[in-house]
């Protein structure tokens, strides 16, 4: 009896948990209103104001955690989560430095930059995006949560959701693209993938939704720059995959380095209260990004205490590696310039986070060692990777069918990215394993079979400046520079070219090209590159050039050139298997472009749900107008719009109907397309619906993605696919921001991509 009135009371005391070994049935806590009213009226001042702290230790050694720099703030309940710490054993031993040795015995989170994956890597973001496939997606986030949580993780710095139409900036690769529907679409994907709306599972977690707000559209298309928009234009264009993600519950919000109305993100209380809080209904936490607080000194808001004060008081409730809120709040409280409630709250909320991730009822929940050696890296999941991989590549043209190609005859593979498995994860992919990644030359060699002989030369390095080259592959992700001369090695890249029957190039930008600090001015494949292309092409043999990518780049003289293109991104750890599953017709290419690629870098930034102008261009022929909106030296249309991407087999449309030419605002219309295999392959097509507001209060996009649909085709098979309209699809904000739909007529295109005709009309009533 006695022993059974003890476990009873521990299970409804304030911590909710022993360190002894006690099933999770056994652990019994207050609701958490409760629990962390109770916990917060312990706390100290400083123990508050320490979990609002988030540094980061590095990746501490195992068995020396608790000589880290980190641990006597640890102990001293100075620390609310750490991240870029990976392994069971070490996040163990932190945990227990908190658990143990703390006064309270709060236990951390602790994050990582799980982007696009784990161990087992999937594409970059904006070739996730390119598979159009919400199931697909929402699964790799679903994978990547569940290796991350085996390995002690329980927090991930994703999704990143910004739209951008700047190639230029380099985190375009971290992003779904131009399209705030499509990124909406994916935004929630992701949330629900990491969290799978149960928190309290030990393979979810916490997400969070990145970066709040406008990050995507920078000045120049330069990293951290200044972005200044109208708010109509945040509200319809790049505010909506934010908004979705919130929407699916994300449990977190990461402030952005840019400022907005004058005013960074991170100390904006417009953006972080009246937008986040009071419009949206958000309930979880906001973090900074990495020193987002001291950053506002040098974007002239005063010092460390009064930008630490601007923050908090903006509704930033974690600081991250700054220590502006460890290091000063407490004075800045005693002189009135930020209010316990508010401390309290930003408390509060990180509590709350742990709570629902089961943390004070075993804080070693994500501590499992067997889960850590079975669920990272497995079969299955690489086998996931692989199919999704294959998925994302976008077929940008193959004259006369050169792709697929034939297992068998002599195939020179020819370039610089050709045998490169550190780079194959593209940017951001800090958990992968490089050395278990799959080059392209030995996914062709594992997948062209044993008719079929493999040539490699490199052919030429990255680019002819060493010192750039550097730049282009940190984070361990080299080219292994070849020291011979560009001569020498071209020569040897022609003997084998003429030895063979086809070629394969495998060329395009380095991992490191793109993602965070990584723009550029210049949009096209490295000059290097391009003369061994050429060099290639006089040959006469025929070249399927195999793109590695993560932006849009300018390809108009390779498009001129090259009978084929295969756009690849960067595909992730099972990159080469999946980029040759597509080439010898295993998959036949289904990816469609989520962001448009440009005939030239002057026409950035591009993208096709622009407005009209008052004198716009009549034609898409490159025909010069004086007094009309266009160039004296370049084509207005770009070179590949949003959502293209060929196939191996032809799609053709036919018999678009409308279920009726008038609706009101309580009904709903019918759009319906029949889609038929005209080729000779099975294959996947991405119907897409796109709609025009002839006449608005605002001016409107000359076209607006509203559906989608991925359907699979066999070969002569036709499919009717049926979209339908409600008067959801077709509000926006207003001049006042208020998000309505007006009466009047609606264009509704259906096609293969956005430069599609295709269309019907009807006319919205009262």
């Amino acid at each position: 009896m006695k022993i059974k009135l003890i476990i009873l009371l521990f299970g409804i005391s304030l911590f909710g948990y022993s360190q002894k070994k006690i099933s999770k049935k056994q652990v019994k806590i207050k609701p958490r209103t409760e629990f962390v009213a109770d916990l917060l009226s312990k706390m100290t001042l400083e123990e508050k104001i320490g979990q609002l702290n988030l540094p980061t230790s590095g990746d501490i050694t195992t068995g020396a955690a608790s000589s880290s720099n980190v641990a006597k703030n640890i102990e001293d309940g100075k620390v609310g989560g750490l991240f870029n710490i990976k392994s069971v054993q070490k996040i163990k031993e932190v945990q227990k430095i908190a658990v143990e040795k703390s006064r309270l015995k709060i236990p951390l989170l602790f994050g990582m930059d799980v982007i696009h994956g784990y161990e087992t890597t999937f594409p970059i973001p904006l070739g996730l995006s390119a598979t159009w496939d919400m199931k697909l997606i929402e699964r790799s986030a679903q994978i990547a949560a569940q290796e991350a949580s085996a390995d002690g993780i329980n927090w991930t710095f994703s999704p990143m959701v910004d739209i951008s139409r700047d190639p230029r900036w380099g985190r375009v690769s971290e992003g779904s693209g131009e399209d705030p529907f499509l990124g909406s679409e994916i935004a929630k994907a992701m949330v629900n993938g990491y969290q799978q709306n149960d928190l309290s599972k030990n393979n979810t977690i916490l997400s969070c939704v990145k970066h709040f707000a406008l990050y995507g559209a920078p000045e120049a298309g330069r990293d951290y720059n200044t972005v200044d928009m109208s708010r109509i234009r945040m509200y319809n264009d790049y505010f909506p995959p934010y908004k979705a993600a919130i929407d699916a519950g994300v449990g977190s919000v990461m402030a952005s380095f840019n400022e907005i109305d004058g005013i960074p993100a991170t100390g904006n209380k417009w953006l972080m209260t009246d937008v986040l809080r009071k419009q949206w209904g958000f309930k979880g936490f906001v973090v900074t990004d990495f020193t987002g607080i001291p950053e506002m000194i040098e974007h002239g808001m005063g010092d460390l205490q009064t930008v630490s004060a601007l923050a908090l008081n903006a509704g930033i409730e974690m600081d991250m590696v700054g220590e502006g809120f460890l290091t000063t709040l407490k004075k800045s409280l005693e002189e009135g310039k930020v209010t316990i409630e508010q401390i309290d709250n930003a408390a509060r909320l990180i509590l709350n986070a742990k709570y629902d991730l089961g943390l004070f009822q075993d804080p070693y929940k994500y501590c499992d060692e067997k889960r850590a050696k079975t669920e990272i890296f497995t079969k299955s999941h690489r086998d996931e990777a692989r199919n999704i991989a294959a998925q994302s590549l976008v077929l940008l043209k193959n004259n006369n069918q050169l792709l697929p190609l034939k297992k068998s005859g002599t195939i020179a593979l020819i370039g610089p990215l050709a045998d490169a498995k550190e780079n194959m994860a593209g940017t951001w992919s800090v958990a992968t394993n490089m050395e278990k990644s799959i080059s392209l030359l030995a996914g062709i060699q594992e997948v062209a079979g044993k008719d079929t002989k493999v040539l490699y030369g490199k052919g030429s390095n990255l680019d002819y400046d060493a010192a750039f080259e550097e730049k282009a592959t940190m984070f361990g992700k080299t080219l292994h520079r070849d020291n011979r001369t560009s001569e020498e090695l071209l020569a040897e890249a022609l003997k084998i070219a003429n030895q063979s029957d086809v070629i394969v190039a495998a060329l395009g930008e380095s991992a490191e090209m793109s993602g965070e600090s990584s723009s550029r001015t210049n949009l096209e494949i490295p000059q290097a590159q391009k003369d061994l292309l050429q060099a290639l092409l006089k040959t006469g043999k025929p070249v399927v050039l195999v793109l590695f990518t993560g932006r849009p780049l300018v390809l108009v003289q390779e498009n001129e050139t090259v009978p084929a293109i295969l756009n690849t991104w960067f595909a992730g750890s099972e990159a080469g298997s999946a980029i040759a599953d597509v080439l010898f017709g295993n998959e036949n290419p289904s990816g469609k472009l989520t962001a448009t690629f440009p005939r030239s870098v002057g026409q950035v930034p591009i993208y096709y749900n622009q407005k009209n102008t008052g004198r716009p261009l009549g034609n898409k022929e490159g025909k010069f107008e004086k007094f009309r909106s266009n160039y004296i030296d370049e084509r207005n249309e770009p070179l590949y719009p949003f959502g293209f991407g060929l196939s191996y087999t032809t799609f053709a449309y036919s018999n678009l109907k409308i279920s009726s030419d008038k609706m009101n605002f309580n009904e709903n219309v019918k759009v319906t397309v029949d889609v038929t295999n005209t080729g000779n392959f099975e294959g996947k097509e991405v119907v897409q619906l796109y709609i025009r507001d002839l006449v608005g209060s605002v001016t409107r996009p000359l076209k607006e993605l509203k559906g989608f649909q991925k359907i699979a085709l066999n070969k002569g098979e036709k499919q009717t696919v049926t979209f339908e309209i409600s008067v959801e699809e077709l509000k926006f904000y207003n001049s006042e921001l208020q998000f309505i739909a007006e009466p009047g007529r609606f264009d509704v295109f259906v096609g293969t991509n956005s430069s599609t005709d295709n269309k019907v009309s009807f006319e919205l009533i009262k």
